[in-house]
């Protein structure tokens, strides 16, 4: 049934509630690294599309965050699967697939939205306080979505943490610095540019970080996350599919 999502997101939300406070210690110390050693150093010297590059860095690292803890998502689907047998559970329970999808996607697009509010709570202490308006919220949501559905089809189709581990240093960690975070595109060669245009992180930090400036975010990009998203959903029913087979 449908409504079985609501089991599936309750089990982790238990789950997260027991990890928070050390989770929120983790998700903070990478920000605030950032923020010392690249914003709060370089911020008040470096000016980067009229805004210093303290507040140019804020909404990248935000983008950022909720692409990876979206993403983080296959790791605690992983220990159920591995260890817990979790899953074997869920297969016999009579809860849909999509309904399955649903409830480990909206626990990983929770995850990304606690860890996207902690930066921007560390922004306050450095002065920077930017517009955290409905556009900015929707571009978060999107991108959180399209990376935790990825993470489920990732989850289902890994055969240990070694692959996830893989699959992080070579898909997670290389968007993570080349996605628009800490620099803007436009810097980059032509072909580059191409290519980075591909990666939906690149247009959620575009979204956000307009949105942030109080400027008018491009409709293309939302439309983009929008569409990945919906395809990566469907392509994790089809992996649970393919698991439970």
């Amino acid at each position: 049934m449908m409504r079985g999502w609501m089991a599936v997101y309750f089990r982790e939300m238990l789950i997260l509630r027991r990890r928070l406070s050390r989770l929120m210690i983790a998700w903070a110390v990478s920000p605030l690294l950032y923020l010392v050693a690249f914003g709060y150093a370089m911020g008040k010297n470096v000016v980067i599309q009229e805004h210093s590059y303290l507040e140019f860095l804020i909404p990248g690292l935000v983008a950022m965050a909720s692409m990876t803890q979206a993403f983080a998502i296959g790791s605690e689907i992983n220990i159920a699967r591995f260890y817990w047998h979790i899953f074997e559970e869920f297969q016999t329970a009579p809860i849909s697939n999509a309904a399955y999808v649903l409830g480990e996607v909206l626990a990983g697009m929770t995850r990304a939205l606690l860890a996207s509010g902690l930066i921007l709570i560390l922004g306050i202490p450095f002065g920077v306080l930017l517009s955290y308006n409905l556009f900015f919220w929707l571009a978060l949501v999107l991108n959180s979505l399209v990376f935790a559905s990825l993470a489920v089809a990732v989850a289902m189709l890994i055969q240990s943490h070694a692959d996830q581990a893989l699959l992080n240093s070579l898909i997670i960690t290389p968007m993570a610095f080349l996605g628009g975070t800490f620099f803007p595109l436009d810097h980059l060669p032509w072909w580059a540019q191409k290519i980075l245009y591909l990666l939906p992180l690149t247009h959620a930090a575009q979204a956000v970080r307009a949105s942030a400036f109080g400027a008018q975010p491009n409709v293309v990009d939302y439309l983009i996350l929008a569409t990945i998203a919906g395809l990566a959903f469907l392509l994790a029913i089809l992996t649970v599919n393919r698991a439970r087979d």
